[in-house]
């Protein structure tokens, strides 16, 4: 029997988050092991009388790419991709690897050369994503691999993704809307708003928002969402901020990270695991080393650390940053070709405070 949740899945993805209308040409781009959900897609899309167009991905041919391609087809541009940045109306990416470890053992060089390669295309998306022409979603289909990351068992780890994005609800669109509207309220205070300092156990940090936009972000780009989040000024950020949380990226796995930053930069980092890497992807670009979002997780229903940002920087309680591209509709200028997010708990003796008035205290909001 199918598993009534996955067809609530696609249609939230098609109908709330995408908003598939008549002509529009949507990608559905995914993983192999989400073949139950891209099928439920397709059909929603098509009943919503958009042109679907399917590419699968597979991990293991990434792990062949990054072990045997030479530096010019590292750096060659699909021109698929390519055309499909340029006319694509909205995409919809669905994630199930079947190893999350996949890229573990390739050369770290490899992959900094092809994401510099890539950086046009994403920028590009980037751009029409700003000026509304390109919509867009990134989701998770409760797989083994990710359940087994998470340590739970696929059925649990099945009620988690489900809860996480509403779908368990009787109207997840309403609870959605609902959330939208919750988080508007922060949205608008912080409207025209200079200064934000943070204090906690692992973090002390100063940083400007003058001129910057919070953004919304209520599940229409990532599914389950619950955040909201702007680009802070490039060269404002100052202070010394730790992470308990591990932070994964390309198959590693970064553990006890610390960062010091100076006149905006990453002017020290350090970890207890995989600092090379570390470095290494801090080193990409002039960009890499400034922040291009500073976020607060808003979704409740996100208790738990799973090994997975898409979830993890949603945690009811957290803040998180983004060492690389911004988003131009924050008003970020810091440009790069990674965006890598690190989450910093906040529920226990922590504080933001904006201009001179207490935000948030110990992961709740403080504002009437």
């Amino acid at each position: 029997m199918s598993d009534p949740r996955i067809d609530g899945l696609a249609r939230l993805l098609v109908n709330y988050c995408v908003s598939a209308r008549p002509g529009d040409w949507v990608a559905i781009q995914s993983d192999l092991a989400a073949q139950p959900l891209v099928e439920r897609i397709y059909a929603s899309l098509l009943e919503a009388g958009a042109h679907p167009t399917v590419l699968y991905r597979d991990e293991t041919l990434e792990d062949v790419f990054y072990r045997q391609a030479a530096e010019p087809q590292l750096r060659w541009l699909s021109p698929l991709d390519a055309l499909m940045a340029e006319r694509v109306d909205a995409r919809i990416v669905v994630r199930a690897p079947s190893n999350t470890r996949a890229l573990t053992g390739v050369d770290p060089q490899a992959q900094r050369l092809h994401q510099q390669a890539q950086k046009p295309i994403l920028d590009h998306y980037r751009r029409r994503s700003a000026e509304g022409a390109h919509r867009w979603v990134l989701t998770n289909f409760p797989c083994p691999a990710l359940a087994q990351e998470a340590d739970m068992s696929l059925r649990e780890f099945e009620a988690f993704v489900y809860a996480a994005t509403f779908v368990d609800q009787p109207d997840p669109i309403a609870a959605w809307q609902a959330m939208h509207d919750r988080q508007q309220r922060l949205v608008d205070w912080l409207a025209g708003k200079s200064e934000v300092i943070v204090h906690g156990p692992d973090v002390d940090l100063r940083l400007s928002i003058a001129g910057r936009t919070f953004i919304n972000s209520d599940g229409k780009r990532n599914m389950p969402s619950g955040e909201i989040f702007t680009g802070p000024v490039e060269e404002s950020v100052e202070g010394w901020i730790r992470f308990r949380y591990p932070a994964i990226r390309g198959g590693r796995e970064v553990e006890g990270v610390e960062f010091t930053f100076a006149q905006g930069r990453v002017a020290s980092a350090k970890a207890a695991k995989n600092e090379a890497y570390l470095l290494s992807q801090l080193d990409s670009d002039p960009g890499a080393r400034y922040l291009g979002e500073f976020a607060i997780g808003t979704n409740d229903r996100i208790q738990r650390f799973t090994k997975n940002i898409l979830f993890d920087e949603k945690i009811g309680g957290t803040i998180h940053i983004a060492l690389g591209a911004g988003y131009p509709e924050t008003g970020s200028r810091n440009d790069s070709s990674i965006h890598w997010d690190f989450i910093c708990d906040m529920r226990r003796d922590s504080e933001i405070w904006v201009d001179g008035e207490l935000f948030y205290k110990d992961g709740r909001f403080m504002i009437a």
